[in-house]
C-alpha cells in the first residue's frame, strides 16, 4: 500500500491570525484557504481538526548538540532528531564537537547520513573552525563545504576561537562561499575555573565567578573583525545586558552580525544556582534578571535575530554529582516552544507571527537552508508545525524523547503543546506523539520503520 501524502489540514490559525485550511500533497502546500475552496484537489485527502491550533513554519535549530559520533551514551542523531520533531523542529544544526570532532568532510558527511537514515527533520552538521577544537590550525573548511553536507557553518562552540589571527582567516575562508562562523563568544583567561555567574550570587555561595566581560570582549574583538573582513558572524548564546549592546551597536554600523540566545537565558537566573542542583550549571552560565529582560526585549526588537536551544544532553552520572565535578549543558530541543510562549508571547513581548521570525525564518537564513522557514502559501515546502497555545503540561524528563535527562525545567507548567509536526510533508508527529520518519526517495524503508513509535 502507498504512503498517503495528501493530508487536510482544517481551520487551523496562519501564524496566529484567521483560520484556514491548508491542503498538503507531495511535500508541498498544493493549496490554501480560498484557493482550496475554489478546486476539488482535497478529495481522499486525510483530514487533521486544527480548530484552535495555530499553523507555524517548522522550527529551525541553529545549534543543537546530538553528540554522535563517539557520545553515544549521551545521545545519538536518532534520539535527538526524535525529540526534535516532537519539539516542533523540521532543521537542526548539529554542532561539531562529537568524538571525533566534525573537523573533516569524512566526519560531517557521517552525520548527515545518518539525519537522512533517521528522517525525523533535516540535519545539518556544523563544522569545526580549528583541528580537534584546539584553536591552532583551521579545519577543512573548504572541503566540507565542498562535501555531500554542503557546510555553510563553523562552530568551535563549546570551545571560544580565541586567538584573533585564527579568527580573521576563518572569517575570510568561509566568506568565499558564503559561509558564517558561529562564535562561542568565552576569553578563556578570564573564565579559569569558573563556575556560574560572577556577581552576587557567586559571592555568596563562594564559586569562582563567570564575569560578563568574558563574553562581551570578544564579541566586541569578533564584530570589529567581520567589518574588517566583510563577513558574516553569527554569536551564540548571547547571555548578558553588555552583549546586547554590542550587537545592537555593531548592526547600527551596517556590520553583518546575527545573534541567538537560549531558551534558558530568557526564562532562568543565577538565583537558581543557590540550590546548588548542577542542572542549572550550564555555558554561559545563567546570569541575573536584568540580564534576562535585555535579552527579551533584544529578541522582540531584532537585536539577538534568533533562539537556538543549545540542547546539550548528558549521561546522568555526568550531573548528578557534586556541582564542581558537574558537566555543563541542559537539554532543550521538546520545551524550546513551550519557553518562548511562556517568555515572550504570554509577556505581550511577541505575537505568534514574530515566533515564526524568531524560531524559523531567520534561522533558516542564517544556515542559507533554502527550504525551510518558508511562507505557509502555495506551493511552498510543507514544513509545518501545529501548535495547541492554550495547553498546559508539566516538564517531565524521563518522559522526553531524548536520552538526556538534564532539563532545568523539570517539574515546571509550561504553555503550549506540539500537536503535529510535517516534515517535507510528511507528519513526523500527530496527536502530540511521534507517528513515522520521512523516508528519503532514493533511500529503501529501514526495517520495522513503517509502525509508530
Amino acid at each position: 500500500m502507498a504512503e498517503e501524502t495528501t493530508y487536510l489540514i482544517r481551520g487551523a490559525a496562519i501564524l496566529g491570525g484567521d483560520a484556514e485550511d491548508l491542503l498538503i500533497r507531495d511535500g508541498v502546500i498544493a493549496a490554501r484557504g480560498a484557493d482550496l475552496s475554489q478546486t476539488d484537489t482535497a478529495a481522499g485527502a486525510t483530514e487533521i481538526d486544527a480548530d484552535g491550533l495555530v499553523a507555524l513554519p517548522g522550527m529551525v535549530d541553529v545549534h543543537t548538540h546530538l553528540r554522535e559520533p563517539g557520545r553515544e551514551d549521551a545521545e545519538t542523531v536518532e534520539t535527538g532528531t526524535r525529540a526534535a520533531a516532537l519539539g516542533g523542529f523540521t532543521a537542526v544544526h548539529a554542532m561539531a564537537n562529537s568524538t571525533p570532532v566534525a573537523d573533516t568532510a569524512g566526519v560531517v558527511e557521517q552525520v548527515y547520513s545518518l539525519g537522512r537514515a533517521a528522517g525525523w527533520v533535516d540535519v545539518r552538521p556544523v563544522g569545526a573552525v580549528t583541528v580537534g577544537l584546539a584553536g591552532e590550525q583551521l579545519a577543512e573548511l573548504g572541503a566540507m563545504h565542498d562535501s555531500r553536507a554542503q557546510v555553510r557553518m563553523f562552530s568551535d562552540d563549546g570551545i571560544c576561537v580565541h586567538d584573533p589571527v585564527l579568527m580573521r582567516r576563518a572569517l575570510e575562508y568561509v566568506k568565499a562561499f558564503d559561509g558564517v562562523v558561529a562564535q562561542h563568544a568565552q576569553e578563556p583567561r578570564l573564565t579559569a575555573g569558573a563556575q556560574m555567574n560572577e556577581g552576587e550570587v557567586s559571592a555568596v555561595l563562594g564559586l569562582t565567578g563567570w564575569p560578563a566581560v568574558a563574553e562581551e570582549s570578544i564579541i566586541a574583538r569578533d564584530v570589529l573583525l567581520a567589518q574588517h573582513v566583510g563577513s558574516r558572524l553569527h554569536v551564540c548564546h548571547v547571555s548578558t545586558a553588555g552583549s546586547v549592546e554590542i550587537i545592537r551597536w555593531a548592526k547600527s554600523r551596517g556590520i553583518n552580525v546575527t545573534a541567538e540566545v537560549t531558551p534558558h537565558h530568557l526564562l532562568l537566573t543565577d538565583d537558581l544556582v543557590r540550590s546548588y542542583d548542577p542542572v542549572y550549571k550550564v555555558n554561559p552560565p545563567l546570569r541575573t534578571n536584568d540580564d534576562v529582560q535585555a535579552l527579551r526585549a533584544a529578541l522582540a526588537d531584532g537585536t539577538i535575530d534568533v533562539v537556538g536551544t543549545d540542547h546539550a544532553p548528558h549521561p546522568s552520572e555526568h550531573k548528578e554529582c557534586e556541582w564542581a565535578q558537574a558537566a555543563m549543558g541542559m537539554t532543550g530541543l521538546e520545551t524550546a516552544l513551550s519557553v518562548v510562549q511562556h517568555a515572550m508571547i504570554e509577556t505581550g513581548l511577541m505575537t505568534w507571527a514574530d515566533f515564526a521570525r524568531v524560531t524559523s525564518t531567520s534561522p533558516a537564513g542564517i544556515g542559507r537552508l533554502t527550504d525551510q522557514g518558508r511562507p505557509l502559501e502555495k506551493g511552498e515546502p510543507a514544513n509545518i508545525v501545529l501548535v495547541d497555545p492554550g495547553a498546559r503540561w508539566t516538564v517531565d524528563p524521563s518522559a522526553m524523547a531524548t536520552m538526556g535527562r538534564n532539563s532545568p525545567f523539570r517539574g515546571m507548567e509550561l504553555p503550549g503543546k506540539v500537536v503535529a509536526t510535517f516534515f517535507k510533508g510528511h507528519p513526523t508527529v500527530l496527536d502530540g506523539k511521534l507517528n513515522t520518519p520521512y523516508r528519503y526517495p532514493s533511500e529503501a524503508p529501514v526495517a520495522g520503520a513503517a509502525g509508530a513509535y
